[in-house]
């Protein structure tokens, strides 16, 4: 990589946290600009625009909270079992920027506001329950879920489940919300089985 790409990139990180803890309003160029040492200069020879610096930050943030939450299981065959770690992992593994889960913070922060940075936000939703509905599509051909289950509506469920039990955690500063759906979708991966 050479100096611009790496300056580029330490732009897009610092702003992918400054996004997912204030928003897109609060995404200021004072204190990116602060937290990366260029002048605003600097940073806009990078991004002409902060609706690009918050898109292409958002999708750095989505991108690290996937690699995260599927670290680990690249080695599980079985796709119950998968489904069980992954759940595990959302619960527990950290999305690997500060503020939390940048999909359910670009879905507040963009409901009324952002139709650009809406559409990246359900873009990722749509990509990750894509993910999901394959996981129990796959396991359907090998026999690991059975048939009659719904792959769309299974992966639905989990999705809803962790993202509300996330909300609830965050708003009550518990992870009491977080270890119950934990539980839950762990039975409910067992009660996909044949």
């Amino acid at each position: 990589m050479n100096k611009g790409e790496n300056t580029r990139l330490r732009i897009v990180k610092e702003a992918a946290g400054l996004l997912n803890q204030r928003g897109f309003e609060g995404l200021a160029y004072s204190d990116l600009m602060a937290a990366t040492g260029l002048e605003k200069g600097g940073i806009y020879r990078h991004f002409p625009g902060k609706q690009n610096l918050a898109e292409e930050a958002f999708r750095y943030a989505w991108k690290t909270a996937v690699e995260q939450r599927q670290r680990g299981l690249e080695s599980i065959g079985n796709s119950v079992e998968w489904l069980k770690a992954f759940v595990s992992n959302f619960v527990h593994i950290r999305p690997g920027v500060p503020g939390g889960c940048p999909l359910l913070n670009a879905a507040i922060d963009t409901d009324d506001g952002n139709p650009a940075l809406r559409r990246h936000a359900e873009r990722a939703l749509r990509g990750w329950l894509s993910t999901l509905t394959r996981v129990v599509s796959r396991g359907q051909r090998r026999g690991e879920i059975h048939p009659a289950v719904e792959a769309s509506r299974a992966a639905r469920l989990l999705v809803a489940t962790l993202e509300g039990a996330l909300m609830i955690s965050r708003l009550e500063r518990k992870t009491a919300a977080l270890a119950e759906a934990e539980s839950h979708l762990h039975c409910f991966c067992e009660s996909l089985r044949p």
